[in-house]
Formats: structure tokens, C-alpha cells, sequence
């Protein structure tokens, strides 16, 4: 259903007509039907324009004729499609009067409600076996000339008139506005699925006792050892800085929204720019986390029951889903080279990208929060007058705009990644700070550790870039070492209490090692005794095919 209340319903609410709202909502929500979003076709995702899917207005009926005209037109991916929605938003090509207006979102019914037969027209399928998700029922579907009524569109935004005619609303960038919204779910999203991971790696890391690296002492927590804490604390701490992110990046979204209502646009390009880039970050850091949380329970990290090889396989699908990072990220680098060249002619720059215009020296460098903090805010300037830099370059030794560009890619995706760790270093330390006088003072000075962590974990991380733009020194960068580490013994003592705090009940986690009573190896043998192959003592394969070879009638 997952799709139903992420997509499906919130495209209703944000771009049908209000009295396609009456007629709409009230079935989705009391899931008289079960809705999906199909926008990624076979052969484009993220660039919408290359979308092949066609919807025809036919004047004579006042209908849209849907089509699939190639291979590559079909929609593949949409959760749900294909066994479980009747109905979806299909996003294709409107046609109408010869005149191609671009793509646009349509209700479609593509199933009988009462036999949930496909209908005539319709052609829908499950795509196949994927890395993980296999509960997700991805589907394809595809459209031959296949007829819905003209107001299956949905005209919040934008009309067809009953003789065809292509009305253009003053909302349309509200089409835009609402197509974020679902990077912004998936930052809190990835704070989520960081805090499973951890639970269950810092518990397991609780109960597991290795090796002895005293004689006469017995084996120690693996929680114990600095590297495991190296391996761990950091997805703990970024849970809570991808979760206060994305409240902040979720008032942002509701601001912008109300004021497009309202048909100002003019916040609109800073939330799709700083969505892109938070989306494109976080899931890549919640994918390589999560893997070092498995990897960090050994060979039983490895078992499925642990949930975290079904963890890593939900957590790095969303690289790919709504909007493959890379080229999020290349669209926030977009927007940071235009207002490069914005601010460099003197016009004011969204609060997010203020900073690009620091024109001041570089200051001595401060191994403090709001020291690193500007010195990351350095290193993005420093890589975005880069790029401009190499782009004017190219384009005046006669390179097309288009082709520096993609010459100058790499550079930019490196740019963007920098504004992102800006904003989100920036916004964990100051939502933490005017949070923490109303907490109490242990707990504040724990979340405090865990911004502290945070921060100096990325600017060793990231040395390499605070060197070349930057006044750091090599002694700095060994007081960040040392501080990295106390801070590793500070806040050891606290950790399983960190993850019991999420408050993740054992039903959630579904975890072997990651359940609240610590009986780990118990669950492991309880769970190995479940398989099927140990139903029976001597399993039937023995006797057809490895007899007869070990006594080689094979």
C-alpha cells in the first residue's frame, strides 16, 4: 500500500480539480480503491520530457486515447501495479489538436473493481526478481489505444476544454511543487531505516563478546572495541541528523507549497535544489551505513534473519528511486552556478546558497562546530567558482555550453555533494541548539555529542577538501582526531540506550540479533530450525543425486 498513501493520494490532493477531489479522495482514502503512480517508463526515468507514453484528446468523444507506442513506453517500476491497484496516475504526453503540451498526470481505472481483471486495452505484468523490495509488487503496464473521459485528467493545474482546447493555469509550477514532495519524505525516510540498522547492530554488539585482548580477562563487548564504535556511532548519530533534516526540509516543503498556492513561485527552484541534493546524500550515506552496520555483525549479519541484508536492499533502492542521484545531484549544481553568476552581478541568493558570495579572507582555522561548519561552506564556494570557472573556460575556447558541462560533470556532482554536507551540518547543530533548552541537561549534552560526532567525523572525512580550501593544518587535523575519539568514549555508555530510545519494537525490527531481550543466538537456532531443509534428517536429494555419485553410477 505503500505507494497508495505516498503518490497516489497526495497527487490527488495536490493537482485534481476540487470536484475531482469530491469524486476521487474519498474512495482512496476509505481504499474503496488502492492507487499507484506510474511515471518511470522502460526507457526513461528522471528525464520526464523523454516520457513516450502518449494521451490523444479525441474531440468527437471527449475522451483521451492512451497509448504505449513502443517498447520503452511501457511504465515499469510503480509499487503495486502490478497485482494490487485497480486505479493509478499515469503520467504521460498530452496531445490535443496536433499540438504536443508536454507531460501531465491522468487518473486511470486499470483493473474491474469487482474481478480486478485487467481491462480491455490494458496490458499489466510484474517485472521480476530485483535485489530486495519483493514485497513491493512492481509492475508494468502498458496502454493500447485504450479510452478514458476527458476528466480523468487532472485539471487542477492545467485544463482540456470539451473541444480540445489546452488551457494553461498560472499554478502550473504546482505540477513541479508537488513532484517534490516525495524527496522530501524519503530524507526522514532514510533517518528511519538508519535507526533499524543501528538498533540492531549496537544491541548484537552488546550481547557479542570476541577474542581477548587482556589474558587474564574475560572476552569484551565488541561495542567495546574502538573500531566497532568507529563503524557504528556514526550511523547513530546521522539518524538523528537526517531526521531533524528532514523536519526542517518538510517546513520548507509546506511553506513553499502555501505560498504556490498563492502563485508566488519564488522559493520554489531553493527547495527543488536543496530536495535534490539532500535526497541524493542521504540515501547514499543511509545504503553505505546500513552495509557497515551488516558488515560489523560478522558472519551472522550475513543471515537474513538478521534483517539487515533485507535493510541494505530497501535502504540503497532509494539511489535510484525518484530521481537517480547523480543526476539530483547534477540539477542542485544546476542552480548553485546559477547563483554563482546571480551573486557575482550583485543579485540576493536564497538563504541556503547566501554563502556562495563570502567574499571575506580566509579566517584562521577554528576546530569548533561553527569553525568546520564555515569551512565546508568554503570548500562548496571554492568547488563551485571551480566549476564556473572551467565551464567559462571551455565554452570560450569555443566548447558548447552543453558539452563543458558534461566535461565539468564530475566537478559539479563533487560541488553539490559539498552543499549538501553545508546544509546538513548547518541545520543538525542549529535545530539540536534551539531544541536542547527545552530537554534535560543529560539529554542535551548527549544529543550535543552525537552534532559533535557528526561534524568532526566528516571533516575527517573530508580532509582532503578542507586542505585545499581551507585553512586547516596538519596539527588541526590531529586535534579532530583525538577529539573523534573521545568523543567515541563519551558517548559509549550511552549507546544502547541511544537505540532503546528509538523505541522500535522487536515486531519492526524482525532481527535475530536486534531484538530488545539480547537472546541472539538463541533466535539464530530457533530461526535455522524453521528452514525446510531440516524438516527431515536425510533430505531427499541425498539419495537422487549424491549417492549415486559418491558411488559413481552418475
Amino acid at each position: 500500500m505503500a505507494l497508495h498513501f505516498s503518490m497516489f493520494l497526495p497527487t490527488l490532493l495536490g493537482q485534481a480539480s476540487p470536484e475531482q477531489q469530491e469524486k476521487w479522495v474519498p474512495r482512496a482514502v476509505n481504499m474503496e480503491i488502492i492507487g499507484t503512480y506510474a511515471q518511470t517508463e522502460l526507457g526513461h526515468g528522471t528525464f520526464l520530457r523523454g516520457l513516450e507514453t502518449t494521451a490523444t484528446y479525441d474531440p468527437n468523444t471527449e475522451e483521451f486515447v492512451l497509448n504505449s507506442p513502443t517498447l520503452t513506453a511501457y511504465k515499469w517500476w510503480p509499487g503495486g501495479l502490478a497485482h494490487t491497484a485497480n486505479h493509478c496516475v499515469v503520467v504521460a504526453q498530452l496531445h490535443s489538436k496536433g499540438v504536443n503540451h508536454g507531460v501531465h498526470p491522468f487518473i486511470v481505472q486499470i483493473r474491474d473493481e469487482d474481478t480486478h481483471m485487467p481491462l480491455p486495452g490494458v496490458k499489466v505484468g510484474e517485472i521480476g526478481p530485483k535485489l530486495s523490495f519483493s514485497t513491493a509488487n512492481n509492475g508494468f503496464l502498458g496502454f493500447d489505444n485504450f479510452r478514458v473521459p476527458r476528466d480523468s485528467m487532472l485539471m487542477k493545474n492545467a485544463q482540456v476544454l470539451k473541444d480540445g482546447t489546452y488551457v494553461k493555469s498560472r499554478l502550473s509550477k504546482l505540477t513541479y511543487g508537488t513532484m517534490v514532495f516525495i524527496r522530501v519524505m524519503i530524507v526522514t525516510d532514510m533517518a528511519y531505516y538508519l535507526s533499524v540498522g543501528a538498533t540492531i547492530a549496537i544491541r548484537y554488539s552488546a550481547v557479542r563478546h570476541q577474542s581477548k585482548p587482556k589474558e587474564n580477562e574475560p572476552e569484551p563487548q565488541i561495542l567495546d572495541y574502538v573500531t566497532q564504535q568507529h563503524k557504528l556511532f556514526i550511523a547513530l548519530a546521522s539518524s538523528h541528523a537526517f531526521r531533524v533534516t528532514g523536519q526542517w526540509l518538510w517546513t520548507t516543503f509546506v511553506r513553499v507549497n502555501k505560498a504556490l498556492t498563492s502563485g508566488n513561485a519564488d522559493t520554489l527552484p531553493e527547495l527543488h535544489a536543496v530536495a535534490c541534493c539532500l535526497k541524493a546524500v542521504t540515501t547514499r550515506d543511509a545504503a553505505s551505513m546500513v552495509e557497515a552496520c551488516r558488515m560489523s555483525c560478522g558472519g551472522h549479519g550475513y543471515m537474513t534473519s538478521s534483517y539487515l541484508p533485507i535493510l541494505y536492499g530497501i535502504t540503497t533502492a532509494a539511489c535510484t528511486y525518484e530521481g537517480e542521484n547523480t543526476v539530483l545531484l547534477l540539477q542542485t549544481a544546476r542552480s548553485l552556478v546559477k547563483a554563482w553568476q546571480k551573486g557575482s552581478k550583485g543579485k540576493p541568493l536564497s538563504p541556503t546558497e547566501a554563502y556562495l558570495m563570502d567574499k571575506s579572507p580566509v579566517p584562521k582555522w577554528e576546530n569548533t562546530l561553527d569553525g568546520i561548519i564555515a569551512g565546508f561552506r568554503r570548500v562548496s564556494a571554492g568547488k563551485v567558482q571551480d566549476c564556473v570557472s572551467k565551464i567559462d573556460k571551455l565554452v570560450k575556447m569555443g566548447t558548447s555550453y552543453e558539452d563543458a558541462w558534461n566535461q565539468t560533470s564530475v566537478r559539479l556532482v563533487a560541488a553539490s555533494e559539498a552543499h549538501s554536507r553545508a546544509v546538513i551540518l548547518a541545520t543538525f547543530r542549529a535545530e539540536v541548539s534551539r531544541a536542547a533548552a527545552a530537554l534535560s541537561p543529560p539529554l542535551a549534552r548527549v544529543l550535543h555529542q552525537l552534532v559533535h560526532l557528526y561534524t568532526v567525523y566528516w571533516a575527517l572525512e573530508r580532509v582532503g577538501d578542507l586542505l585545499l580550501y581551507t585553512s586547516i593544518a596538519e596539527r588541526d587535523v590531529q586535534e579532530l582526531q583525538q577529539q573523534y575519539e573521545d568523543l567515541l568514549q563519551k558517548i559509549r555508555p550511552n549507546t544502547v540506550g541511544l537505540v532503546d530510545a528509538f523505541d522500535l519494537r522487536d515486531e519492526i525490527l524482525n532481527s535475530t540479533l536486534g531484538a530488545y531481550d539480547g537472546r541472539v543466538y538463541e533466535r539464530l537456532m530457533e530461526e535455522a530450525l524453521k528452514s525446510p531443509l531440516n524438516a527431515e534428517p536425510v533430505n531427499q536429494s541425498f539419495h537422487k543425486y549424491l549417492k549415486p555419485f559418491m558411488q559413481g553410477k552418475l
